[in-house]
C-alpha cells in the first residue's frame, strides 16, 4: 500500500471513528485498536496497547494522543497529521453545532433520554476496555505489574486519590523499574 493511500486510510478511519463514537478517549482508543490492529493489521496489538498506556500519561486528550501515535507509526509525520485531523474535526463540528442550537433543544425530553442512553453505552465500552487491559496485565503473570494495577485501583476508588497523581506515580515506578531492569541486563552481558 502506498504512503498516500495509508494517509488517506488513516484520516478516513479516524474521521469515522471520531464521528460515531461517544464517551471520550478510552472508548475511541478501543476502537482505534480494533480498527488498526485487529481489522487492518497495520499495528501490532501490543504496540497499540502501549500507545494507549502512553496516551494516558501524556498531556492532552487520550483519543488524540493515541491517534497521533498510531498515525505516526503507520505513515510517519503525515500519518500523524492525518490522524490528528481526523480525530479532531468531528468533535469540533459537533460542539460548534450544539453550541449554536443549544437553546432550541436543551429542555427536549427526547434529547435528554438519548443522552442517558449514550451514558449506559459508554459505561459498557469503558468496562470492556478496562477488563481487556487488566486481562493483558494478568496474562503477563508479573506480580509487579499486577500489584501496581491493584494499587492504582485501590488508590483511586477506595482512597479517592487524584487520578493524575496515580498516573504520575505509576509512570515514575514504571520508568524506575525499566531502568533497573536495563541496568541488570547490562551487568549480565
Amino acid at each position: 500500500m502506498s504512503k498516500g493511500k495509508k494517509i488517506l486510510l488513516i484520516f478516513l478511519n479516524m474521521l469515522l471513528i471520531s464521528s460515531v463514537t461517544f464517551g471520550g478517549g478510552f472508548v475511541i482508543a478501543s476502537f482505534i485498536k480494533k480498527r488498526f490492529s485487529d481489522k487492518l493489521n497495520l499495528l501490532e496489538e501490543d504496540e497499540m496497547l502501549d500507545f494507549i498506556a502512553i496516551a494516558q500519561s501524556c498531556p492532552g486528550a487520550i483519543a488524540v494522543n493515541t491517534a497521533v501515535m498510531a498515525g505516526y507509526r503507520i505513515a510517519g509525520a503525515p500519518g500523524m497529521i492525518a490522524a490528528a485531523a481526523g480525530t479532531v474535526i468531528p468533535p469540533v463540528v459537533i460542539l460548534a453545532t450544539v453550541s449554536l442550537l443549544y437553546s432550541h433543544f436543551a429542555d427536549n425530553r427526547i434529547v435528554s433520554l438519548f443522552l442517558k442512553g449514550m451514558q449506559a453505552g459508554v459505561c459498557a465500552v469503558i468496562f470492556d476496555v478496562t477488563v481487556t487491559l487488566a486481562g493483558k496485565v494478568a496474562k503477563t503473570k508479573s506480580a509487579f505489574r499486577i500489584v501496581i494495577m491493584a494499587a492504582a485501583f485501590i488508590a483511586v476508588f477506595v482512597f479517592k486519590v487524584n487520578v493524575i497523581a496515580v498516573i504520575a506515580a505509576s509512570l515514575a515506578i514504571g520508568v524506575a523499574a525499566a531502568l533497573i531492569e536495563k541496568k541488570k541486563e547490562g551487568k549480565k552481558v
